[in-house]
């Protein structure tokens, strides 16, 4: 009964084209069409390069992804046994033609292509599944664009995936998936010509006109609420700008509107290191980070509002708020998961909070290094991986699946204020509301000037145990000095970080855990954890302080 409850909650959320649009994704398979392609349309305008990956190309067929290194000598080894699949993703991207110098590794990418060509029959997985195929396109046209010139199989091979993917689309996924589709046939349409070309160019843009006015809010947030795909989509448009200009064609106003709200945006979501925080699926290095975006908006001429470093910046339709005073940033997590209907990059996440001091991350959320399936997978959702109230050792939201939600965590009460002495943010969320009891989890921080304190209060009836964790940024080591008492320090000088002070009568504890800044990396770490037996309601208050107090 359990197992079907699970499967309730999660599928009921589901629109209805995710479900008959699955079975019909399956069941359906179109013939390639392998016609010759279309005319080229005229190049009028350069790229605007802005190469900030770095590089994946080790050799001529050497490759490294997401930590881990290998050759791709034989056909079998585009898809190799016992790789990740999303290392195998990864592979059939060739983001490598856009990263860091690029241009010195031309001859190895013309070959590399013209190995793919030959070695992956049109259809084939995982090569031609819609996702690979689509940043595939994108990459192998920008390429070209940058001033490569292209084999003629290569440009058969573009008309070709094009032709696939308009037959491929990923409507029952939706969300980026979706989009990296649209902007694919998009970009297509414009690199050939003729009634082909234009067809691909109108189911491309037609997906564009109705996803972006559904996938950016209001405040300018990607709707799946993760900073990196945010970053993802963004660079998603700025693409799309970049190849209308190189061809002289008007691209829809709207996309540089949604550009400049996406950028004030991700202005206020960067920690004062310029990256992003690890809200839901986050890693660095998947996408640029803000500065690089502005650049790119710049070069394209597209003006947008800097928030600033204002004391207290919410941003009410993301749920996301940002507190800055003196020496630090912290970032608060009062947003849903995402949308109902999509939170495969979600993670049980609500109530968490991130903290810089003096430039510096000191608590964190765990991070992603890995996606698809398993226990380690489901670590890093869970949770207990990030810095907020683990109730009866119980999820906030029913992660499961490597990329499904059953009952997830509501949050209301949501109040954001400056008040004379501090800046204040608080809310509660009902996602414990399924334990006996019906706990309910409200948090309020309040930032000034030393120090960071944080009201944790469990209403409800019956007895619980709740694990309040503080997981620590990289380089940091925590020294329990009582039982109320956690100092955070500095693990190569030895310098006093901060003081955690618990105002309870259990113990505080250290554990060693992991920390994953990117795909494929496991930092090891340390988390604070105090344990709050509840018996009703329970309140217990922890004072972070780095000042004279």
């Amino acid at each position: 009964m359990s197992t079907l409850a699970l499967y309730w909650h999660t599928v009921r959320h589901l629109r209805p084209v995710q479900v008959y649009g699955r079975v019909w994704f399956r069941l359906r398979r179109p013939t390639p069409d392998l016609s010759p392609p279309p005319a080229r349309r005229p190049v009028v305008a350069p790229l605007i390069e802005t190469a900030w990956r770095e590089p994946s190309m080790l050799g001529p067929d050497t490759v490294a992804f997401l930590g881990r290194t290998a050759t791709v000598k034989r056909p079998e080894d585009w898809t190799a046994a016992g790789a990740d699949h999303l290392w195998l993703y990864n592979l059939h991207y060739f983001d490598d033609l856009g990263a860091r110098d690029a241009p010195m590794r031309a001859d190895w990418h013309r070959a590399l292509v013209a190995r793919w060509i030959a070695e992956n029959p049109p259809g084939s997985r995982p090569g031609w599944e819609p996702y690979p195929t689509s940043l595939r396109l994108v990459n192998w046209i920008r390429w070209i664009l940058a001033g490569n010139v292209p084999s003629d199989p290569m440009v058969q091979s573009i008309a070709v995936q094009a032709r696939w993917l308009a037959q491929r689309l990923e409507t029952h996924l939706l969300g980026n998936h979706l989009l990296a589709n649209a902007k694919a046939l998009t970009l297509a349409g414009l690199f050939f010509d003729g009634d082909e070309a234009r067809g691909w160019y109108r189911i491309g843009t037609d997906i564009l006109a109705r996803e972006l006015d559904e996938q950016i809010l209001a405040d300018g947030g990607h709707f799946e609420l993760s900073p990196m795909y945010h970053h993802i989509v963004l660079a998603d448009v700025l693409d799309l700008l970049d190849v209308h200009a190189c061809y002289a064609v008007e691209a829809p106003p709207a996309w540089r509107a949604g550009v400049a709200r996406m950028l004030a945006w991700s202005a206020v979501m960067r920690h004062p290191d310029g990256d992003i925080p690890f809200f839901n699926d986050a890693a660095f290095g998947i996408a640029p980070t803000h500065a690089i975006l502005a650049q790119r908006a710049a070069g394209l001429g597209i003006a947008w509002t800097d928030p600033g470093i204002g004391a207290v910046a919410r941003l009410p339709e993301s749920g996301y708020v940002r507190l800055r005073r003196g020496e630090a940033t912290v970032f608060a997590d009062l947003a849903p998961i995402g949308p109902d209907y999509l939170p495969a990059h979600a993670h049980a996440d609500t109530l968490s909070f991130e903290l810089s001091l003096r430039g510096r991350r000191v608590v964190v959320n765990g991070g992603t290094s890995r996606y698809g399936t398993g226990p380690e997978r489901q670590r890093q959702r869970s949770t207990a991986a990030h810095a907020t109230l683990a109730l009866d050792g119980a999820d906030s939201s029913e992660v499961w699946g490597g990329f499904r939600v059953g009952r997830r965590a509501r949050v209301s009460g949501v109040e954001v204020h400056e008040a004379a002495d501090a800046l204040v943010a608080t809310g509660c969320h009902d996602g414990y509301a399924r334990l006996p009891g019906s706990p309910l989890h409200r948090r309020t921080w309040r930032l000034d000037a030393q120090a960071l304190t944080l009201d944790d209060e469990v209403r409800g009836s019956g007895r619980h145990e709740a694990r309040i964790v503080f997981p620590l940024g990289p380089g940091l080591a925590a020294q329990v000095a009582d039982a109320r008492t956690v100092r955070v320090v500095d693990t190569t000088t030895g310098e006093t970080i901060a003081t955690f002070a618990f105002e309870h009568d259990g113990a505080a504890l250290v554990e060693d855990t992991t920390w994953h800044p990117a795909f494929g990396q496991a930092v090891p770490s340390q988390r604070i954890v105090c344990r709050l037996p509840v018996d009703g309601t329970a309140a217990h208050r922890t004072t972070i302080a780095w000042g004279e107090r």
